[in-house]
């Protein structure tokens, strides 16, 4: 009953925050997250924590919502799995990608997977035309340069492909009666499937117990926060304007680095979020489909 009542509460607030300023509050989580984490993989490697950082927000959400008290129908097991896995999957191939790339050649490739997304929902000349303004707003922010390898784009690719994988499965299982428990019974899934890329480090946890507990706790504000969003975002809009909205995220994150870190930046930054923003002014204008 309580947990029922929480769960009201959580919808009756989406219902009533612009998903904009929710998407802003889940990205300034995530990139918080991201920063933690980059700062382990010298430590731990980066397939630990990429593990770490979805089995400790599994184990989260799971203590939180009291997950094993619900049925393996109501969960809807098969959806569930897939959409842990893709999630996963996503977190792994993207910490790689940056191993190999700059941040913003990783992010400029990746963001393809939403934009695809974006495009095959409504096919408007007024959504053309944001997806596009849109597009190059991300590709202004994420500072393309002509360094990495073929393995860091290969990587970056799956991500993004996953990335759109995560969307669609994602809708998926916030409208079934899975939401958030789905959310957290996958990614324990999901952490499983992909273990096997932390097996090179195991002797690496051993001698660091503080940063295999940082590790976790980035599950925290990398995933339970923002993709518990996502959740609740994903029963009040469509699968295309969700994907469209997630251009927000590098503008957030250029944003937090000028603000909190004092970080310089080009005009052309600049006006890659002003596109950004003028492209959701546009989008927003439309009516859903």
């Amino acid at each position: 009953m309580r947990s029922g009542r929480f769960e009201a509460k959580q919808v009756q607030v989406a219902g009533s925050t612009p998903p904009e300023l929710m998407f802003v509050l889940g990205a300034i989580s995530q990139y918080l997250g991201a920063a933690l984490a980059f700062s382990l993989f010298d430590d731990l490697g980066v397939g630990m924590v990429a593990v770490l950082r979805v089995l400790g927000a599994a184990i989260i959400l799971i203590v939180l919502r009291r997950s094993w008290k619900r049925s393996f129908n109501d969960l809807d097991m098969y959806w569930t799995a897939a959409f842990g896995i893709v999630l996963a999957g996503m977190n792994l191939c993207f910490y790689l990608a940056i191993e190999e790339l700059p941040l913003g050649n990783a992010v400029a490739i990746e963001f393809i997977g939403p934009i695809a997304v974006a495009a095959a929902g409504r096919r408007s000349v007024r959504n053309l035309i944001s997806l596009l303004i849109a597009a190059l707003g991300v590709f202004l922010l994420a500072e393309v340069t002509p360094e990495g390898t073929v393995t860091g784009f290969l990587f970056a690719l799956l991500a993004g492909t996953l990335w759109a994988l995560y969307i669609i499965l994602g809708s998926k299982v916030a409208r079934t009666g899975a939401h958030l428990d789905g959310l957290g019974i996958g990614m324990l899934i999901g952490g499983l499937v992909i273990s096997p890329a932390s097996f090179d480090s195991f002797d690496r946890i051993m001698d660091s117990p503080i940063l295999v507990l940082l590790a976790l706790l980035t599950g925290l504000l990398a995933n339970v926060i923002p993709y518990g969003i996502d959740q609740l975002v994903f029963r009040k809009i469509s699968k295309s304007r969700f994907a469209f909205l997630q251009s927000l995220l590098p503008a957030t994150a250029m944003c937090i680095g000028i603000i909190a870190l004092g970080q310089r930046t080009s005009l052309g930054e600049l006006f890659g979020i002003s596109l950004i923003i003028f492209a959701i002014v546009i989008r927003r204008s439309e009516k859903e489909s």
